[in-house]
C-alpha cells in the first residue's frame, strides 16, 4: 500500500472527464514494481454546488481550477483504509473539508487525517453514501442520481483492469490484479469481504437500481455495458 503523502505531490494523471451533469472523474497512475496501475477519483456535485470527492487524487493546478469551477470541495470520502494516500494533502489544501470514511477503515484513516464521520446524510436525494454490507465496514460507495440515470461509484469492491503485456503484465494477471472483465478481486476479498451472502444481496439490490447507467470503479475502466447484468453475474460468482 503506498505511503500517505505529506505534501501536495502530483503523480501522473489524465484530464478531468465529464461523466454526467453532476459527475466528474479522472484517472491517475501508481507506479508499481510490476508496472503502472490505474487509480481513479470521482467527484459528485450536490444540487447546491457542494462537491463530494471520492478517493482523492492530487491534480495539476489547471485541473484543480477546473474542479473548483465545477463546485465547492466540501466532503472528502476516503472509501477504504487502502485509499488514504492523498487524504491529508487534500485536507491541508481545503481545511474545511468534512472527512468521511467507512467505520472499518476509521482507525487507519485517522492515522493520516481525522475522520469526522463514518456515516453521513448529504440531505440531497441525488447523492447517497453507503457503507457496503459484507465488507466488515471497510468499503464505502456512492449512489448518484443524474438527469440521464443512476451511477454506482464503488472502490475496491469491483475492479475492471485489462490484462497488460510483458512480464509485469503476467505478474499482474497471476496475482489477480487484471482480468478479462469486471471482477471482485481476490486480495481485497480475502482481506475484508468476509460476509459474502450480505455482499451478494447488496450486489443484487444494486442491480435493480432505477435506470442504472454505469458503474464507476476506482481501478479500471467505467462499466457501461449492461451494468445491471454485471452486478448480477458478480453476485452469482459469490454464490458459487
Amino acid at each position: 500500500m503506498p505511503r500517505p503523502l505529506q505534501h501536495w505531490k502530483v503523480l501522473p494523471h489524465g484530464k478531468l472527464s465529464v461523466i454526467d451533469d453532476n459527475l466528474l472523474t479522472v484517472v491517475g497512475a501508481l507506479h508499481m514494481p510490476m508496472g503502472d496501475f490505474p487509480r481513479r477519483m470521482t467527484v459528485a456535485r450536490l444540487r447546491d454546488g457542494r462537491l463530494v470527492i471520492f478517493s482523492a487524487i492530487a491534480l495539476e493546478e489547471d485541473e484543480m481550477q477546473a474542479l473548483e469551477k465545477f463546485g465547492l470541495p466540501t466532503f472528502l470520502v476516503v472509501p477504504s483504509d487502502r485509499h488514504r494516500m492523498d487524504a491529508k494533502i487534500w485536507k491541508d489544501r481545503y481545511p474545511r473539508l468534512l472527512v468521511l470514511a467507512p467505520p472499518g477503515a476509521r482507525e487507519k484513516v485517522d492515522e493520516v487525517v481525522r475522520v469526522d464521520a463514518t456515516a453521513f446524510d448529504f440531505r440531497d436525494p441525488s447523492v447517497k453514501l453507503v457503507t457496503v454490507p459484507g465488507t466488515d465496514g471497510h468499503e464505502a460507495a456512492l449512489v448518484v442520481q443524474s438527469e440521464s440515470g443512476t451511477t454506482l461509484v464503488v472502490n475496491e469492491l469491483i475492479w475492471n483492469v485489462d490484462h497488460r503485456p510483458g512480464f509485469g503484465g503476467w505478474l499482474m494477471k497471476v496475482t489477480g490484479l487484471t482480468s478479462d472483465g469486471p471482477q471482485i478481486p481476490a486480495i481485497p476479498k480475502m482481506l475484508g469481504f468476509k460476509d459474502q451472502p450480505a455482499l451478494r444481496r447488496q450486489l443484487e439490490d444494486w442491480s435493480q437500481l432505477y435506470n442504472l447507467r454505469r458503474i464507476i470503479v476506482s481501478h479500471g475502466d467505467i462499466i457501461e455495458a449492461e451494468p445491471d447484468i454485471v452486478l448480477r453475474d458478480l453476485a452469482q460468482q459469490l454464490a458459487a
